[in-house]
This record gives structure tokens, sequence and C-alpha cells, in this order.
């Protein structure tokens, strides 16, 4: 029997938390269970940059769980899910995975997913990026992880930033196979060859 439609979404203190919310909007239509698990940081920064109210992001959650809650289901590797994505990623929250910390929920969960070979995708969110960056993003892949920086694509012609949020949000959850909507496919560009 496969895992159940439940994921945990992550959002820590980087710039980003839009895709993070948009996540759990997607996910709720989409009748996934979700666990939600916010980094004070995180809290911060879905403040300054949406402004939307505590209780109205919890809600888009079927659960949420709070950072320090080391003792929460998604702490076990017996409780099943399709995996784990942390959107946005900070480097602090990079780092304490590659070096499997377990300091807080998000740490431990993030360990938890990996050493039960789930998938784990994290939006890691900064630029320009130090070495440390860099092998603690090495390290995440090599455990398993998937290092998806949210980096706008420009091919579809986006007409406003909700829809380069939702296109990399549909690119992510497309590597959990679920389908969010109809996020344009490179069409390839053909051009003269100049040889013989």
């Amino acid at each position: 029997m496969g895992n159940p439609r439940r994921l945990i979404v992550a959002i820590t203190g980087a710039s980003g938390a839009a895709y993070g919310v948009r996540l759990l909007e997607l996910l709720r239509d989409r009748h996934v269970e979700t666990h939600l698990v916010v980094t004070s940081a995180g809290w911060l920064t879905i403040d300054q940059e949406i402004a939307r109210p505590r209780r109205e992001i919890e809600a888009l959650a079927t659960t949420v769980h709070g950072v320090r809650e080391i003792g929460a289901t998604i702490a076990s590797g017996s409780f099943a899910t399709l995996g784990m994505i942390v959107a946005p990623c900070s480097m602090k929250t990079l780092a304490g995975i590659a070096h499997a910390t377990g300091d807080n929920l998000v740490a431990r969960a993030a360990d938890v997913t990996l050493k039960e070979r789930r998938r784990l995708v994290v939006l890691a969110r900064e630029a320009p990026l130090t070495l440390a960056h860099l092998r603690n993003m090495t390290a995440v892949t090599e455990m398993g992880g998937i290092v998806f920086p949210p980096v706008p694509a420009f091919y579809h012609r986006p007409g406003s930033i909700a829809e380069m949020v939702d296109h990399t949000c549909g690119r992510v959850l497309s590597l959990f196979d679920i389908a969010v909507g109809e996020w344009p496919e490179w069409p390839g560009v053909r051009t003269r060859s100049r040889e013989p």
C-alpha cells in the first residue's frame, strides 16, 4: 500500500513566503492532507511580505505543528507521508537539514523524510551563494533531497507575480505527481541552421 495523500509543508525565514502559502492553497483544493510547520522567522516573513493573519494561514493546513514540537507525528518515520516541501528554505534551515541537526521540527521532519527515502524538496532562497551554501545544497542532494531554487521562468510570459508563483508551485507539486493545472511546458525553439 502506498503512502497516503499527505504532505509536510514548512515555511522558514527566507524571502518567498508566498510559495509556502500558495502550496497550502493548491494542496487544500486537491484534498491533500497537509502538516504545516512555520519557524518564528517564517512568521515574521509572512507578516512582512504578504500580511495575512496567522490564523488565516494556519486554516489552510489540515494540521499545524509548533516548530518546537519534537514529539509531533511528523517527527516519526512511522507517520507515512508523500514527503516534505520547505518553501521557502532559509540557508539556516538548509544547513540544519544538511547536517541533520534535528534542532527544531522542520529539521527533524526533513531528516525523517530523508531517512525514510521519501521525497524532500527545498526551495532554497538566497543570492548570491557562499561556498557553505553550495556545499549544504550538495549534501542535501547527495542524501536524496531535491534543491529547487524558486527561480521564475519567463518562457510562458507571466503577467503577474502570482502567475510566476503558481508556475513554480505547479512544478514543485509535479515532483510528487500532484497535478494542479495546465502549466505551460517549454515549447522549444527552432532556429535555422547556418551549417550546410
